[in-house]
């Protein structure tokens, strides 16, 4: 069942527009856990009611719009046909800023909302689209745009093909990204054949695309399926507690050996010799 367009708009680029249509392009994977009353036994579910503070009461859906409170506290009714209507280019239009290689963009910056842009169905629209899709693949860049979907502040994205497609991600704002002083290690001296085998192991677990990557698939579902089942037959899956032991002397470079040769042994590859380290 295709997504529905939660946006109607144009992609502008110089002269040239691109009706689109603003699609989701991912979903978020639940679990059957939820909030409930523990007490007693109870065990029933957890209403998170809207109430209005000024009537003390519960309102229903249809009762809530937005509102835009003051310094003063007055608050002024914004309604959709006012966000319609807002004086802001890009609530109507993604406005391409400029172009930049593809791996150019800071991880950190790319946020967690991702769409499709769909492309009309008219020829006139279907035509730029595809020039537009051709032109970053031709060139291996990302279009670096704002936008503002309705009722929202302006966001950063990143405009980049896929499959003939465009994709839309939200771009984090330069101000909202911190900087990792503190996260990196004091100095540490490391040995070349060391460095080597590092770089052997990161060599033999490189894969095309994530796809071709084991172990990717979510265990939680089925681990929690598990322990609800233990918990109905009255089994505990807690197995006996070990000590807690500190830090022991690690021989970094028969470690990196024996991951270099499992790696290697898990993607069917012969395993090359690694330098011995030197005494």
């Amino acid at each position: 069942m295709p997504h529905p367009v939660i946006w109607h708009g144009h992609i502008v680029f110089g002269m040239v527009t691109v009706p689109v249509g603003l699609i989701s392009a991912t979903e978020r994977g639940t679990t059957p856990l939820r909030l409930v009353h523990t007490a007693g036994g109870c065990y029933g579910r957890i209403r998170h009611r809207k109430r209005c503070d000024v009537e003390d009461r519960d309102v229903a859906e249809h009762e809530i719009g937005r509102g835009y409170e003051l310094p003063g506290g007055k608050v002024i009714p914004v309604s959709d046909a006012d966000l319609d209507h807002i004086p802001l280019p890009t609530a109507h239009a993604i406005e391409l800023l400029g172009t930049a290689p593809a791996g150019s963009i800071d991880p950190r910056q790319i946020g967690a909302a991702s769409y499709f842009l769909a492309a009309a169905t008219e020829p006139t629209g279907i035509r730029p689209y595809v020039l537009l899709v051709r032109a970053l693949a031709h060139r291996s860049q990302v279009a670096i745009v704002k936008f503002a979907v309705r009722g929202d502040r302006e966001r950063l994205g990143m405009l980049r093909p896929l499959n003939g497609a465009l994709v839309l991600n939200a771009l984090r704002w330069s101000d909202e990204i911190h900087s990792p002083a503190g996260a990196a290690p004091s100095p540490a001296e490391v040995e070349e054949d060391e460095l080597a085998a590092a770089v052997d192991l990161i060599e033999a677990r490189t894969v095309d695309t994530l796809d071709d990557l084991p172990g990717l698939t979510d265990h939680y579902a089925q681990a929690l399926a598990t322990t609800v089942e233990a918990k109905l037959n009255a089994r505990d899956l807690s197995g006996p507690s070990e000590p807690v032991q500190g830090p022991q002397p690690v021989d970094f470079m028969d470690v990196l050996r024996r991951s270099v040769h499992d790696a290697r042994v898990r993607r069917a590859e012969p395993a090359k010799p690694t330098r011995p380290k030197e005494t």
